[in-house]
This record gives C-alpha cells, structure tokens and sequence, in this order.
C-alpha cells in the first residue's frame, strides 16, 4: 500500500491548513499575559499536556500555550491554553 519511502517521512501537524499557529510561552511572557488578562493559569481554558500541537511543541504541565487564529470572516483571533496533565 504505502512504500517505505512514504513511512519514513516526519509529518508535522503544524503544516496541516487546518491547524492554527501554536506558540509556547516563555515563563516571562506567560506572566506578562495572566497580568495584562487579570487571570490565574487555571482560569485559562485547558489543554493537555497529551494534545498532539502540545507534545509536538514539547509543552510541559502548567506552560501556557498561545494559539493564533485566522478567520475570513473574524480576522485574526489570539487565545490562551494553560497546559495540564491527561
């Protein structure tokens, strides 16, 4: 079916159109962000440490994880994961 060519190849979800840009956060940059929103990490919605976009980032439990998303019709849209265990 598939040759061994094809098996061997990486595939990065990232390059999938359907998948929005993810960006780990620094630890500086992740405390900018819950001081500028007036939130504590797990006010933020979550996403699990098992998540394919966070294991390819290699995000660890309590990194907090920026999503940019592109609409036709809303523009661009900025949220914020904070990553747990699961």
């Amino acid at each position: 079916m598939f040759g061994d060519m094809e098996m061997s190849k990486k595939f990065s979800i990232f390059d999938h159109v359907l998948v929005p840009q993810h960006i780990l956060l620094s630890k500086k940059e992740a405390e900018e962000v819950l001081k500028q929103l007036g939130v504590k990490p797990h006010q933020l919605p979550y996403i699990r440490v098992s998540d394919p976009a966070a294991r390819a980032l290699g995000a660890k439990r309590g990194d907090i994880i920026k999503i940019i998303r592109k609409s036709p019709t809303a523009g661009t849209t900025i949220v914020y994961r904070y990553v747990v265990p699961g």
